[in-house]
């Protein structure tokens, strides 16, 4: 494959920045499976694309010419290693060398090649010359009834053509200005100083003669490259009459799977890696605002970005570093129906043009998706419908010390988090991080009332007394905290440091940053991780920073915890265990 060296060359008056590629062997010997291009145009006439193929080779390199299927044939860039290949997109977008909309295609894309002329094989390295199909470049201009570019007009001409045009037509002129990069006003069809700018910088961009009117041949070939994502795509219409769904799909990147109510899935046939999801069942608000909550606890939904909810719609964008996930869906007449789209992460232009066309052609039909669909589907407990449940990072526990729903916890618990939760459902923020005494404090970013705060003892530990961790010892699979009890083995850690107690208890990982509590219930300090230095400990032996260090830790960032400010008589297990319960919350850390 041909690989990008260097590099970047404008006018003698601009910077020198453009790309070549630098390559002396054969495309067949550098052209790998993971070869890729951009495309930069799409034209339903050969003559034209085979001279827009022309045009961008006059100034750019690596420029051919491929049948797209379906009458259309595509301009690309490459082939390129996909790094390269981004980076060339990158650039050359910026520099306004290449249509704004211009995009990664690959090798399944294009079929044979018509331009350079001597070139007869399909894409890349195929090792022999494809068979030229029906729809072909090669068989076209054989054929008298295939149509040929639209013939030249004056300016003249072309007003009057222009006149022509509907309201809706001189608008959807505008958006695909708009689109391309040379037009930043408002989209309403009147073709005013601006417009006729844009248009002007449009034809010379594209080697006409900037006139500011397009022909007619001219306003099809802009309208043909504003559309070239969508076609890049297969964007097709489909009805599924079991979800009760008509819609335009990516038809060439996802395919029919299943049904496992209340969704259809339509899984990645495609390089991209986008997935669709029908949504479809029988409900109510309540139904529509469970739908809407459990659909943020999933993997394909990531926790950044906008949510919105309504009394009888919502919808949801969730966005990481490997997708962008969008869903919508609506409540009518006791049927909630609507779709959500997963797609890469990178490849915003095209994801927003397919986005619009799905939202734009969703039509509501008669009935929803059998509820029993997909019932004799294999179960799982990281599954929802077949889809997996986001997992967080790790998982601690953590208890709350003041009446605003403050947290304390382990400085590991938060240690490199993109986002901070409590019990699954409250962000958090870190108010302070103290790794040399292990701990954290959190706040809610919302206002958060706690079943119970803890109240620190006022006195040290005795040797050898009996004492309680609550905490996640699962990491939250359970649903709740449990007890783990053990002694108190001594008032300070192996090395004499008197702001640790050791305990004698066996414990999990999740059981980190759980409260430590007496008989009475008054939390004595903080369970710390187990130790991971060149000591190998016995399993029993673990260890938890005191009440005095936590509630000066407390201190220092304004909170102030409660106080056992007299002895008290021990609690029965069963009320230790409700009282632990409801001050202990669930801490998790999300990538």
């Amino acid at each position: 494959m041909k690989k990008l060296i260097a590099a970047l060359v404008l006018p003698l008056f601009a910077l020198t920045m453009a790309f070549t590629a630098a390559s002396t062997a054969p495309v067949s010997a550098q052209s790998g499976a993971d070869a890729v291009w951009i495309q930069i145009a799409a034209r339903s006439s050969l003559r034209e694309a085979e001279a827009e193929a022309r045009r961008y080779a006059a100034r750019l390199p690596d420029v051919s010419g491929y049948a797209l299927g379906g009458g259309w044939y595509g301009v690309v860039l490459g082939p390129y290693a996909r790094d390269d290949a981004e980076r060339v997109l990158q650039v050359y977008r910026s520099e306004g060398q290449i249509p704004r909309d211009s995009f990664i295609a690959f090798r399944r894309n294009l079929r044979s090649q018509f331009y350079p002329v001597a070139a007869n094989a399909g894409p890349a390295d195929d090792p022999a010359p494809a068979p030229v199909a029906p729809d072909s470049a090669q068989s076209l201009p054989q054929s008298p009834d295939v149509p040929t570019t639209l013939p030249d007009e004056t300016p003249a001409e072309a007003r009057r053509s222009e006149r022509a045009l509907s309201r809706e037509e001189r608008m959807e002129l505008q958006v695909a200005l708009k689109a391309a990069g040379f037009y930043d006003a408002g989209i309403d069809g009147a073709f005013g100083r601006g417009t006729r700018t844009s248009m002007s910088e449009w034809q010379a961009a594209r080697g006409y003669e900037p006139t500011g009117v397009l022909t007619t041949g001219q306003r099809q070939a802009l309208m043909e490259e504003y559309n070239a994502p969508l076609i890049s795509v297969g964007m097709t219409r489909i009805e599924d009459s079991k979800a009760g769904i008509a819609l335009e799909i990516p038809a060439k990147e996802v395919a029919f799977e299943r049904y496992e109510s209340p969704f259809a899935h339509y899984t990645a046939k495609g390089d991209l890696g986008v997935r669709l999801l029908l949504i479809s069942q029988p409900g109510d608000k309540r139904t529509l605002f469970g739908l809407y909550d459990i659909l943020q606890t999933l993997e394909i939904v990531p926790m950044q970005g906008p949510r919105q909810r309504g009394s009888n719609s919502f919808t949801i964008e969730g966005r990481n570093e490997r997708i962008v996930s969008f869903t919508q869906a609506s409540l009518e007449n006791g049927e909630i129906k609507g779709f959500t789209l997963i797609w890469p992460a990178g490849d915003e232009d095209r994801r927003a043009r397919v986005l619009a066309a799905m939202q734009a052609s969703f039509t509501r039909l008669e009935g929803v998706l059998d509820p029993a669909a997909g019932a004799d589907a294999v179960q799982d407990i990281d599954l929802v419908s077949g889809l997996e449940i986001r997992r967080p990072k790790r998982s601690r526990s953590g208890f709350y010390v003041d009446g605003q729903g403050s947290v304390l916890t382990s400085s590991d618990a938060v240690t490199g988090c993109s986002q901070v939760t409590l019990d699954h459902s409250y962000q958090a923020e870190i108010a302070a991080n103290d790794a040399e005494n292990g701990l954290a404090i959190l706040r809610p970013t919302e206002p958060l009332v706690p079943a119970a705060v803890a109240e620190l003892s006022a006195g040290s530990p005795r040797l050898q007394s009996e004492v309680a961790v609550s905490g996640f010892s699962y990491e939250g699979v359970l649903g709740a905290p449990s007890l783990t009890w053990g002694k108190v083995a001594d008032v300070k850690s192996l090395e004499g440091d008197g702001d640790v107690t050791r305990l004698a208890m066996t414990v999990q990982p999740g059981d980190a940053g759980g409260p430590v509590l007496d008989r009475t219930g008054a939390v004595l300090g903080m369970l710390l991780p187990q130790r991971n230095d060149e000591k190998q400990l016995p399993e029993e032996v673990n260890f938890a920073v005191n009440a005095e260090t936590i509630r000066k830790a407390l201190n220092a960032v304004g909170v102030s915890p409660a106080a056992r400010s007299e002895a008290t008589a021990a609690l029965p297990s069963a009320a230790m265990t409700r009282l632990a319960s409801r001050m202990t919350v669930l801490v998790n850390c999300w990538e």
